[in-house]
């Protein structure tokens, strides 16, 4: 059965028109590429680019991103999925298509430190990350200059100890059906409820000192035990803290030179850099997750 696709999506990008990807997953045996590569042939599409993966070839899981040229894709896209829908059953298929054409729309959470959302912004306009950022949502007001310069609504959302719930649901109301919920430093554990609103599309980062340096200050902790690498994770949110599966990690090395503040101007760069990484990744359809972990055709 077709995933679904991003109905709603930020404005075209003509510089895509009619490219499209495909991704599959089904039970690995002979003949996938071959069925796939034909249909999409019969239908006057140029493959531009593919990547697979068998987790084991025998009995495994078999996992395929396509990108291809169609002139005139998007009026015959449903002519495709009808298509790909009869293709699926003997193949056990799973698989969906999207229009690169397409921005995805983003919600971005943030509290005071401002150098992620600052990353995704730069990467939106310079036409980096092909995505549309509709509005910034933060516990804090500190951040309201950066979103408003960048021409992006903002929104105050307070955060008191026991009105969590509440929170929570005027967030969701304000941001409406974005395809992809960003934690950009939100310093607020996000409810079980809230996950479940974005299966596989909410992605936080996180610095790689956890669960090693927990608290307040983890890079005085760092610091104090003299680490050297310095480092970050980005990851889909689950109910389970900062325990979804991964899609990119970086580290940077230290040496017993660095300050605390030295390490802290370390942690911001790999943190926006990672970030950013996996947001491209997921909204360019790169990333399948796989359990508890994630296949990314980078």
């Amino acid at each position: 059965m077709s995933a679904p696709a991003l109905s709603h999506a930020g404005p075209r990008d003509d510089r895509f028109a009619d490219v499209g990807r495909l991704v599959v997953r089904c039970p690995d045996r002979p003949g996938i590429v071959a069925a796939l590569s034909g249909f999409l042939a019969e239908a006057g599409a140029n493959i531009i680019d593919s990547q697979q993966h068998s987790s084991d070839p025998s009995g495994g899981t078999f996992t395929l991103r396509l990108e291809f040229l169609l002139d005139g894709l998007p009026t015959r896209r449903a002519g495709l999925e009808a298509g790909l829908a009869d293709l699926a059953g003997p193949w056990r298929m799973r698989w969906r298509l999207t229009e690169a054409a397409h921005r995805p729309r983003l919600a971005v959470f943030v509290s005071r430190t401002d150098h992620v959302l600052q990353e995704l912004l730069y990467r939106v306009r310079a036409g980096d990350l092909r995505a549309e950022i509709a509005a910034v949502v933060s516990n804090h007001p500190d951040l309201e200059p950066v979103a408003r310069a960048a021409g992006v609504p903002f929104h105050h959302v307070p955060v008191p100890p026991e009105g969590k719930p509440a929170a929570e649901a005027r967030a969701l109301d304000l941001i409406g059906d974005v395809d992809l919920v960003v934690l950009a430093r939100y310093m607020q554990i996000v409810s079980a409820d809230f996950c479940a609103r974005f299966p596989e599309r909410l992605i936080n980062i996180h610095h790689s000192f956890l669960p090693a340096f927990v608290g307040a200050n983890p890079y005085r902790a760092a610091h104090d035990r003299g680490v050297k690498l310095i480092g970050a994770t980005a990851h889909y949110v689950t109910p389970e803290l900062d325990a979804g599966p991964i899609i990119e990690q970086e580290v940077a090395r230290v040496d017993h030179r660095a300050t605390v503040e030295d390490m802290r101007r370390v942690g911001r760069y790999v943190e926006r850099q990672v970030l950013a990484q996996a947001v491209t990744w997921h909204v360019e359809d790169r990333v399948i997750v796989d359990g508890d972990r994630t296949i990314v055709f980078a």
